[in-house]
């Protein structure tokens, strides 16, 4: 059986859309959140209309579709968070709240014409290169269609980490995963259980804090946690935003550049995060006076090693007599109650979990599959690689949008997304050629790039700063994180080099019949 059968052999009912598949398209884009709707919206401005954007859930947005969870907001500023061809004038915070990140995006796959073009609750199954037609074979929950390139926008933040707890799955009240918030649960007078202490968790426990009886922060490693800056932005300032554009690009590009400064910290040299360390460290001591519940909340590595919090009020939260912070491993769940490894059992109604997601391990590297039958997760082998974060070898005409080694730990990765879509639209272009079948990066090409990331990679505070992070793979590898300036990242993918390419021509008879349908 061929892998494009296998993948059709395990497909299950899921709803169906209004508008039915194509059999067939040039392009089909998996994902429409920032990534797959970017690459949507420039190809449409080029004038081509043949693709598809595969989206599984029930509107656009991606992660932000998906994380509905209480007090969730970006921590990237506003002014950068979001299209440089699409300002929005109307955030309300500097910081951008969820609700509003998610209409931003849905209003721009409206205002750019891609919603048409988009199939909502349509989940890619798999999707299969097929070596004698040249094209992808894709499985969805609404069919199968082909087609020529396919570019694989499915996020890094999508698929919920859940830990491997024993008698989590038997638990007698509810749980469940901050990226699947209950919305019909009422937390209103319960003891919670909230586990884990990163970015999710220090947004979610002083949203749900004022209404529970009894909140426990379940942590396994403290965090460095700056004050944070979110402010309103006044209607004068965004009445100013809509008739003068340029203040707003103004504004945009001084926060660019504020956060561009942090990478050299991270990437280059550590030292060069003392303020930021100096900051967090004066935040706990003013806002944490007991010398030894400080100490729990003291990380021991090297500020900028994890992702850097924003908050003003995780600190007073864990302080006000109502929170428990538990810093024992938990052996197990029982009926209604969370046991830790020094035997002490607390009562319990509701779990939350914010235990992340799965970035090294992405669903979607297990839906795609090569010419021989291999995922693209087999391939990785738990340590994922591209080459510029884009392209892989043996996956001819498959284009990765937050791939490998493009995430960042201080600035905007919408500015990532729009590079590698520049890139993405020069090698579309040689795709959707008639006389071009596929192009397939070299394999030496990937190689020599890998190992320059892995020496880039060394030195940063990632590697060197003394913690255990989501940045690294399964192998211990840093398989997520961009070790440098993000203008350095756009002047790599500035120009499309074929020469990094394996060019297969297409038949001499699928040019004719090519060039014959376009006379």
């Amino acid at each position: 059986m061929s892998p494009a059968s296998d993948i059709t052999a395990e497909r299950s009912n899921a709803p169906t859309a209004a508008r039915s598949l194509p059999a067939h398209v040039e392009v089909a884009i998996v994902g429409a959140g920032f990534g797959g709707l970017c690459a949507a919206i420039r190809l449409k401005e080029q004038g081509h209309e043949d693709f598809v954007v595969l989206e599984r859930a029930a509107d656009v947005g991606g992660t932000w579709q998906l994380n509905t969870y209480p007090g969730c907001q970006c921590d990237v500023p506003s002014n950068l968070y979001s299209f440089s061809f699409a300002p929005n004038p109307d955030w309300t915070h500097s910081y951008p709240e969820q609700p509003q990140i998610q209409r931003y995006l849905r209003d721009c796959a409206e205002r750019f014409g891609v919603i048409e073009r988009t199939h909502l609750s349509c989940e890619v199954y798999g999707a299969a290169w097929d070596p004698g037609a040249r094209r992808w074979q894709v499985d969805t929950s609404q069919g199968v269609l082909s087609a020529k390139a396919l570019v694989a926008a499915a996020g890094l933040l999508s698929e919920p980490a859940t830990p491997q707890v024993p008698g989590l799955d038997a638990f007698d009240g509810t749980v469940f995963h901050t990226a699947r918030w209950n919305h019909e649960h009422d937390l209103t007078g319960e003891r919670v259980a909230l586990i884990g202490t990163g970015a999710t968790a220090i947004q979610v426990g002083p949203a749900i804090h004022p209404k529970v009886a009894r909140l426990d922060v379940y942590q396994r490693t403290p965090p460095w946690i700056i004050p944070h800056p979110d402010r309103g932005i006044p209607p004068a300032l965004q009445t100013l935003y809509r008739r003068v554009p340029a203040v707003q690009l103004l504004a945009r590009q001084a926060v660019y550049a504020l956060r561009e400064g942090i990478a050299a910290g991270m990437a280059h040299d550590p030292r060069l995060l003392r303020l930021q360390d100096l900051t967090a460290r004066m935040q706990l001591r003013l806002q944490v006076r007991d010398p030894a519940f400080r100490a729990k909340l003291t990380p021991d590595y090297t500020i900028g090693c994890k992702r850097i919090l924003l908050s003003n009020d995780w600190y007073p939260m864990l302080t006000d007599g109502r929170t428990a912070l538990v810093t024992d491993p938990i052996a197990e769940v029982r009926g209604r109650s969370i046991v830790t490894a020094d035997g002490t059992e607390r009562g319990i109604d509701s779990i939350i979990l914010a235990t992340g997601f799965k970035p090294t391990d992405p669903e979607i590297a297990h839906r795609l599959r090569r010419a021989d039958g291999r995922t693209l997760a087999e391939v990785w082998k738990g340590s994922p690689e591209a080459f510029v974060g884009t392209t892989m070898k043996r996956f001819p005409n498959l284009f990765l949008l937050y791939g490998p080694n493009t995430n960042l730990g201080h600035s905007s990765i919408v500015y990532m997304l729009e590079a590698q879509v520049h890139y993405l639209l020069q090698a579309l272009a040689l795709v959707r050629d008639p006389a071009v079948a596929s192009i397939d990066v070299r394999p030496e090409v990937q190689q020599a790039y890998n190992e320059d990331l892995g020496r880039r990679l060394a030195p940063t505070v990632w590697s060197t700063g003394g913690c255990s992070s989501w940045y690294l793979d399964a192998n211990g590898r840093n398989a997520t994180m961009w070790p440098d300036f993000t203008f350095r990242f756009r002047q790599l993918v500035d120009r499309f080099q074929p020469e990094h390419y394996e060019i297969e021509p297409a038949a001499p008879q699928t040019v004719a019949t090519a060039a014959g349908a376009l006379a």
